[in-house]
Order: C-alpha cells, then sequence, then structure tokens
C-alpha cells in the first residue's frame, strides 16, 4: 500500500481526509468527462476543508491518493478492472490497474486510517434477489468495517426497502442528514424512511465519537438526499427504470455487471441529465464528508 505523502502528513497531523472511490472514474462516468469531474470532486474535499484520498490499485499496487499519472490511468485505461474485496488480491498479483467498489474503497481506506468516505449510492440487494441471491458486498463490509459512508442513499436501481432490512441487520447505523427520508440516489425520496436523523455536520461527527466509544466495528451511513428542485423528474425516472430493466434483463446484465449497464441507460435515455444529478450528488457528498471528517 503507497499513501500518498500529502495524505501521510494530513494522517499524522490529525487533519481531516476523505477517502473516494475510483469506480465512479472508470465506470461510472463517461470519458473524457471522468477525469475533469475526478479531479471536480477531489477540489470539493479541498474546498471544504479536508485532503482528499482517491483510492486505487495502479499496476497491481494499492494506492492511497492518486497522482495525475495515476489518475489518468485510472481514468482512460482499457482494462480498468472493477475491484471489490474479493478482487483485490488477483489484481495486485497480476500488477492490474484495479478501480475500487464502495467495499474494497471502504476496507482500503481503514486500514490507511481514514474514517469518512464519501460516494454516490451505495450497492444492495438487488431486485429478484428472492431467486438470485444477488446482493451488493458493499453491505456485508460495511457490517465489519468502521467506517462513516456519505452518499444519496441507494441506487434506485436496487430493491431499497431490502437494503434497508439488510442494513439493519448488520447493525449498520443509517442516518438522514436534515432529511427523514431515505433517499433513491437519483430522487430525494426513495419513499422510505430513515431510524435517526442529524441536521448539521457536527451531529454526525457525535454518532461517530460514539460509535468509536462503543468500540463498535460497523459504519455509519449518512444518508445526504438531493434537494427536490435538483432531483431527476420522478415521472422520467420512474419510466426510464422500467425499460432499463428489461433492457437488462433481455442483455443479461447480472451482477457487478448490472448497475454500470442501467447507469449507462439511464445516460442515454434522459439524454444526459441523469449523469449530471449523478455528478452533483457526488459532488455534495463530497463537501458533506469533508465537513464531518473536520468535526470529527
Amino acid at each position: 500500500m503507497l499513501i500518498h505523502d500529502e495524505i501521510s502528513e494530513a494522517l499524522a497531523a490529525g487533519r481531516p481526509v476523505v477517502a473516494l472511490e475510483s469506480t465512479i472514474i472508470s465506470h461510472g462516468l463517461p470519458r473524457p468527462r471522468n477525469i475533469d469531474v475526478a479531479r471536480e470532486i477531489e477540489a470539493a474535499v479541498r474546498d471544504a476543508g479536508a485532503v482528499p484520498a482517491t483510492i486505487a490499485v495502479v499496476s497491481g499496487e494499492v494506492r492511497i491518493g492518486l497522482d495525475d499519472a495515476a489518475l489518468e490511468a485510472i481514468a482512460a485505461g482499457e482494462e480498468v478492472v472493477k475491484c471489490g474485496v474479493r478482487d483485490l488480491a488477483p489484481a495486485m498479483a497480476r500488477k492490474a490497474h484495479g478501480a475500487t467498489t464502495v467495499a474494497a474503497t471502504s476496507m482500503l481506506a481503514v486500514r490507511a486510517g481514514i474514517g469518512v468516505f464519501a460516494t454516490g449510492g451505495l450497492g444492495g440487494v438487488h431486485r429478484e434477489a428472492r431467486e438470485s441471491w444477488d446482493e451488493s458486498a458493499d453491505l456485508a463490509t460495511l457490517a465489519r468495517t468502521p467506517i462513516t459512508v456519505v452518499c444519496a442513499g441507494v441506487k434506485s436501481i436496487l430493491d431499497v426497502g431490502a437494503t434497508l432490512e439488510r442494513l439493519e441487520t448488520l447493525n449498520v447505523t443509517v442516518l438522514g442528514y436534515r432529511s427523514d427520508a431515505f433517499p433513491g440516489f437519483y430522487l430525494s425520496d426513495s419513499g422510505y424512511g430513515v431510524p435517526w436523523r442529524v441536521d448539521s455536520a457536527e451531529e454526525a461527527a457525535a454518532v461517530v465519537r460514539a460509535r468509536a466509544a462503543l468500540g463498535s466495528d460497523a459504519a455509519i451511513v449518512v444518508a445526504n438526499p438531493l434537494p427536490e428542485a435538483e432531483q431527476l423528474d420522478p415521472a422520467l425516472h420512474d419510466r426510464v427504470l422500467r425499460a432499463g430493466l428489461a433492457a437488462a434483463a433481455r442483455a443479461g446484465a447480472t451482477g457487478k455487471d448490472a448497475t454500470p449497464f442501467l447507469l449507462d441507460f439511464f445516460h442515454r435515455e434522459t439524454d444526459g441529465a441523469s449523469l449530471e444529478v449523478n455528478i452533483q450528488i457526488v459532488l455534495r457528498n463530497a463537501q458533506l464528508a469533508a465537513a464531518i471528517a473536520a468535526a470529527a
């Protein structure tokens, strides 16, 4: 594991650091926009008073913080592997480039001493999971990883209710940020509530400190909904989601291929509107994560 000098110095000095995933760069955003957005996300963390730590595997080496060359390798590489926790060892052994998911980023961040992580949306329980048993490894990893994840809920292409039930079973704390509703990624309200609400970064940080005092190894999820005026049009969202799920079934896009397929489908069918919402989600989450890291 190679930790960038700036991040090592910040951690040693007790300054706030925010982990960032790299799957959004390689698999979540179209080229060449992806590298520009990656830099915007890091800038949003800096502007909010923290040090960004984008995490990836570069030529088989885990990097905590990417320089320009490493960022370009992840953004422009044709064979960047999407790495969950189970994929890290093979990717490292083969000297591959790997983009880390929520699960892998969380695990590596904690190993590096970073306690706050900003992402777009969590993985979760997939629709039809009763037949497929398809559930993101994000959930099991968060159950045993003491990190605070700022997100816009879980992606609305998933079974949100079942995901919340699993998070409860796994003892993952869920906080709604200035909202009693659990967000649905593109939508401000998934139709489900949150068990706890916080109205400031300081309140969230108090929960982080209490978790540490208890010695709990489970994550805290801070669900940060978009303002209603900035969400994707709900009618458009529902129409495209129905069509996208049918298209994914026809294409056989399942498992880790399902989310990239559906996000790309949303981008095409909404004429890019979903992409702009996605970017806004991550930027807002990066800002809030930095504020929580500073307060904690």
